[in-house]
């Protein structure tokens, strides 16, 4: 794990802006990386760079051949870094619009009358775009629950639902609201083996952070991510596409090649701050390992990411040193379950008898970052079924320290109404 390696998690720590200090706050812990990650230092420094740079790609000078090749180079690190030996890779306004694009071309491209499935689990970025554009496309939509308890919907959930007449599915990778990650490959399976031909659009946002992707093994069609959740910055999103939704007639310009899907000229830094980050994976990925291959390295990268967060997360429920977990605090409840082996670096409670924006305002006092998500747009489907109104949301990410997570337990150990 990645704290059993002496002096590492310093040496991580130290490539991260604004680790243990808010610029407007003063000193603080970070417990809100699910609403978006620190930022690499690297990325800040060529984000810097390229908005100087007044060329743009597509011209005949050594500038813009230059913008080319970085691109091209970036393209080239996401295939190694999500696994990807087909598709393509492009940049789009967030994540969440290159979900709307990729769901609403696959749907108005579908036979009138066939179906859109997706789940209750889902964030409404995929849940909006297929629910709206199944309405306009004439298709069904078919929603598969999640389960309450757990916060998680499995492979046996879609396929109890599965038709062949089934044309377009989304899945989430990750709750942003439980943590919990789901089985994208099983789940895609189930899909297939009664809809073969059915286009599978997957948001990956919550889930990038956290572990490995590996698109190759999904089988899917469609994958978002937004990169200001994994260590990027905001203003972009980034779409993987498979061959044949590339190939299905959607928005562009007339007589563009027919395989773009970008719109207008993109930023070359945003591709260039990915590379940083995927060099950033590189690099942790041979600091725990002895690996050659760097995509070898980068999967033992987010294998120890993994790790080192379950090790946050099992301390924060379980306790550690002398304070008790947020288990044995009978004033706080943790959503989907103490003992839940799918959770990705994120904790939801309740405290009780204390509103959750109280709570949040009372550990920012204390210099503790957290965040509350109500039972509105966003977090309405997860948290309404569970009676409840509000939750606090504590995600961590493999900067985060045990000492970090002490702090917190200490600050909710003796919180009352």
């Amino acid at each position: 794990m990645l704290h059993q390696t002496p002096g590492l998690i310093d040496e991580i720590r130290a490539r991260f802006a604004h680790v243990d200090a808010c610029p407007f706050q003063g000193p603080r812990i970070f417990f809100e990386n699910a609403g978006g990650a620190l930022t690499l230092n690297s990325v800040v420094e060529t984000s810097a760079k390229f908005a100087a740079i007044p060329d743009n790609q597509g011209r005949d000078n050594i500038a813009s051949h230059a913008l080319v090749d970085i691109i091209t180079k970036a393209k080239a690190d996401l295939s190694v870094f999500m696994n990807a030996s087909g598709g393509q890779f492009f940049v789009g306004e967030s994540g969440t619009e290159l979900l709307f694009r990729m769901i609403r071309t696959a749907c108005v491209n579908a036979p009138e009358g066939r179906k859109v499935i997706g789940s209750s689990i889902e964030h409404p970025a995929s849940r909006s775009a297929a629910r709206r554009w199944a309405g306009i496309a004439g298709l069904d939509y078919v929603n598969v629950p999640h389960d309450d308890a757990t916060g998680l919907v499995t492979a046996e959930d879609y396929a109890a639902l599965m038709t062949p007449d089934v044309a377009v599915t989304t899945i989430l990778h990750a709750s942003p609201v439980t943590g919990m990650g789901m089985d994208v490959a099983a789940i895609a399976r189930a899909i297939r083996a009664v809809a073969p031909d059915c286009y599978i659009i997957v948001d990956g946002i919550q889930h990038a952070a956290h572990g490995q992707m590996d698109i190759d093994s999904y089988g899917v069609d469609g994958y978002a991510i937004s990169p200001y959740k994994v260590f990027s910055r905001h203003g972009y999103g980034i779409a993987w596409i498979s061959d044949r939704l590339t190939a299905l007639p959607h928005d562009q310009l007339i007589d563009a090649p027919a395989t773009g899907w970008e719109f207008g000229t993109r930023d070359t830094g945003a591709y260039a701050t990915m590379s940083d980050v995927i060099g950033y994976f590189d690099w942790l990925g041979g600091q725990v390992s002895d690996n050659a291959d760097r995509g070898d390295r980068i999967r033992a990268a987010g294998r120890a990411i993994h790790a080192y967060e379950t090790h946050l997360t099992n301390a924060m429920i379980n306790g550690t040193g002398n304070l008790p977990g947020l288990r044995d605090m009978n004033h706080i409840t943790i959503l989907a379950g103490a003992d839940n082996p799918a959770r990705e670096g994120l904790v939801s409670i309740t405290v009780g008898g204390i509103p959750s924006a109280d709570v949040v305002t009372r550990l920012n006092q204390q210099g503790i970052r957290t965040h509350t998500r109500k039972a509105d747009h966003y977090s309405g489907n997860v948290l309404t079924p569970l009676g409840l109104n509000d939750c606090i949301r504590i995600s961590l990410c493999h900067y985060n320290t045990e000492h970090e997570v002490a702090q917190l337990l200490a600050a909710l150990k003796d919180m009352k109404p």
